[in-house]
């Protein structure tokens, strides 16, 4: 488990600056940037616009746009790395998710290759667009995949600390898919971190009731509902869950062991996502009460921005608020 680390007034304020943009955008910079130091890394694009005017100029020989054409997306980033390159794989988190899955399946995660597949608009993100571009179980179902490692960034600073880790080939030879946002989301981040895949980020102590969350949004609405808990007499652990899977067992099953029960927060169908993986941890592990904020089952035809259906689909701070107390209360 990591814990965010103080830091002064002047670093903050450099900070917020340098991560004011969407995540994507601060993706689409730190993969240039490794790319330029590193000739192996390329860029397999979809036509989705932002990495064509940094490589294409620049990298052209890093940089490979096959189109919309998801399904070709995967073979040829499985094709690169088996030749020994690190293709990160650009597309829409719900083509990733769905309209390329058997390509990912077969090609990617059955062969362990290290291809980095990083799909924007994910969750509600790109809710203007409608339910077609909702992605809402992508999460749930890539977890399945074996060998692939899920990393969902809560901001636009651990986007570049991810991008970065994945980078390594030789402390992670596997498969891994990020999940990004379309817009700028509020910094969970306000300085420096230690920053590892499979280990939670513990952003505020508690020992009545642990909040667990992953993605932008849902994170920081964890925090505001441990503001409104602490007015209720109420003490919540934060859990930043940035990976999904590897999940951090220990940091689960130490909240689980140390508090109440556990409140589940996630832009995702409730189904097969971190409330679910936390669930099977706890059940076969150090049952407990646990409580999921998430997207209920269903077809969610509303248009709206992230932050409107994440209110209509109930992932709110108070919502998650009253989880937590009703988890409290129930084990006095």
């Amino acid at each position: 488990m990591t814990v965010v680390e103080e830091t002064a007034p002047a670093a903050v304020s450099a900070w917020q600056e340098r991560y004011a943009a969407a995540c994507r955008d601060v993706y689409r910079s730190t993969l240039f940037d490794l790319a330029k130091s590193d000739a192996r890394i390329f860029a397999v694009d979809t036509d989705m616009g932002g990495l064509e005017d940094s490589f294409e100029p620049e990298l052209p020989a890093q940089y490979v746009n096959v189109g919309i054409a998801e399904a070709n997306l995967m073979g040829v980033s499985a094709g690169l790395a088996a030749d020994g390159l690190v293709p990160f794989a650009n597309t829409i988190a719900s083509f990733a998710a769905t309209r390329a899955c058997e390509q990912v399946k077969v090609d990617i995660a059955g062969n362990n290759l290290p291809v980095r597949i990083v799909g924007t608009h994910g969750g509600f993100s790109a809710g203007h667009y409608g339910p077609t571009h909702h992605s809402l179980e992508d999460v749930a179902i890539l977890r399945t995949l074996p060998n692939l490692t899920v990393v969902v960034p809560a901001d636009a600073a651990e986007t570049e600390y991810a991008i970065r880790a994945i980078a390594d080939t030789e402390a992670f030879p596997g498969p891994v898919y990020v999940r990004l946002g379309r817009s700028a989301t509020p910094l969970v981040h306000q300085g420096p971190y230690e920053f590892r895949i499979g280990k939670a980020d513990l952003l505020r102590p508690g020992g009545d009731v642990t909040i667990v969350a992953t993605g932008p949004l849902p994170v920081s609405e964890a925090l505001a509902a441990a503001g409104l808990l602490a007015e209720r007499g109420i003490d919540a652990r934060v859990l930043n869950m940035h990976t999904v899977k590897p999940i951090d067992e220990e940091a689960v099953l130490a909240a689980a062991r140390e508090t109440a029960g556990l409140v589940t927060v996630e832009d995702s169908v409730l189904v097969g996502g971190l409330g679910s993986a936390v669930t099977e941890l706890t059940s076969e592990r150090w049952p407990c009460r646990v409580r999921r904020i998430g997207v209920p089952d269903g077809f969610h035809d509303e248009v709206g921005s992230e932050r409107e259906l994440l209110v209509l689909a109930g992932v709110t701070a108070e919502r998650i608020a009253d989880a937590a107390e009703d988890v409290v209360v129930r084990s006095r």
